[in-house]
Formats: C-alpha cells, sequence, structure tokens
C-alpha cells in the first residue's frame, strides 16, 4: 500500500516522462499506445488543474489530422526555414541562435553528475527539450525510489540536483520557449503542450508541490 506522497510522485515521474515523449516526432504509436488517457490518469493524482490541462491536451490530439500535426511539429522545431521555437535550451538561454554553447557544455556537467547517458545513436543534441525532460523524469525517479528505500543521503542529493538542473538550466528556458510554441503553433495540441509543460516544470521548480498555483 502507498502512501499519497508515493503516488504522486509515482505520478509526476511517469507525467514527466509522456511529455518528454510529445516533444518527438508525432506517430500512431501516441493512440496506439494511449499516451493521452495515461497522461490524464497520472495528472489526476496531481492536481485538478494539471489534469484539466492534461484532459484538454488528449482531447486536442483527438480532434487533430495526423498530417496536420506532423506539419505543425515540423514548422514549429525544425523549418526549413526560420525554426518557430527552437527546442534547445542553449538557443534561450544566451539568446543567439548558435547552438552547442557554454550552456550545453553545463548541462552535460549535470547530465554526468547524474549519471545520465545519453545514446550513442541519439541523432539530437543533449539540450533538447525532450532530453531535458527525460534527466528531469530520472531525478524524480530517483527521488521516489530513495523515499520508499528510507535513503535520506540519496533523496537529499536527488532533489538537491533537480533543483539546480531546475534553477540553472531548464526552468530559466522553459517559460520563452513554451511561450514560442504557442504563439506558432497552428493546432491546438501544441499550444495544449506548451500550456501543460509550462505549469509541470515551473510546479517542480516550485519544489515539486502539487498544491501550488501556477499560472
Amino acid at each position: 500500500m502507498t502512501n499519497d506522497n508515493d503516488d504522486k510522485g509515482t505520478a509526476r515521474e511517469t507525467l514527466c516522462r509522456l511529455l518528454a515523449a510529445c516533444y518527438y516526432e508525432p506517430g500512431p504509436e501516441f493512440a496506439e499506445e494511449r499516451v493521452f488517457d495515461s497522461m490524464f490518469d497520472t495528472a489526476s493524482r496531481i492536481h485538478p488543474d494539471v489534469a484539466a490541462r492534461a484532459r484538454r491536451l488528449g482531447e486536442a490530439f483527438s480532434a487533430e489530422r495526423p498530417d496536420d500535426l506532423l506539419l505543425d511539429y515540423t514548422r514549429l522545431f525544425l523549418g526549413p526555414n526560420e525554426v518557430i521555437a527552437q527546442p534547445y535550451g542553449s538557443v534561450w538561454l544566451s539568446g543567439e541562435k548558435t547552438l552547442m554553447q557554454d550552456s550545453t557544455m553545463a548541462v552535460l556537467e549535470l547530465y554526468r553528475e547524474g549519471g545520465f547517458e545519453i545514446d550513442e545513436d541519439f541523432r539530437e543534441l543533449p539540450d533538447h527539450i525532450a532530453v531535458e525532460l527525460e534527466f528531469l523524469y530520472l531525478l524524480i525517479y530517483r527521488e521516489n525510489q530513495a523515499r520508499r528505500g528510507g535513503a535520506p543521503d540519496a533523496l537529499t542529493s536527488a532533489a538537491d540536483l533537480r533543483k539546480r538542473f531546475l534553477t540553472e538550466h531548464l526552468g530559466t528556458w522553459i517559460g520563452p520557449f513554451t511561450a514560442a510554441v504557442s504563439a506558432g503553433a497552428k493546432t491546438a495540441f501544441y499550444r495544449e503542450l506548451a500550456d501543460l509543460t509550462n505549469r509541470f516544470v515551473r510546479m517542480e521548480a516550485g519544489g515539486g508541490e502539487a498544491h501550488r498555483h501556477v499560472n
């Protein structure tokens, strides 16, 4: 039997992992694996406000044609001309369009500290939004494991690294990035994804407290 904190902790790690998946190219697996049903279920265990946003995201996905989602994904994150919402932290943290800035090296150091390794076959840069959300997922997972295992030192270490990662990196650029996605998206799905992502990351930056109200 799990207590309320364990249940919310598990829900937070699952929601974070699913959010990361949404920043990869949309495909039939989103529907086949019932991603948005799972997202709503986990969000409902975190906070009613988060659940409402997850519900809207699932509804928006169901209402869009697959080709329209793929087109919007390409416009927003890939180009081929000007990329509307660069999905890389270095762009937002440096104010320049050049990738692989000092901030990229800094987040790689945080990954190393957290024992997070990127697969050699992975084609994206290490500060891509999906990668950073996957790292956040790992840190939440480790906090949950340490809490359940009664390991206070490991819990403190994982929590401190999560706070540093959010304060120094993801939590700093998530606002302008998601604002660009919301402003540039032509589908409701990506507007809702930006809204939920911003809400979740800001909640985590506030300490992971689900009752904290964030606009």
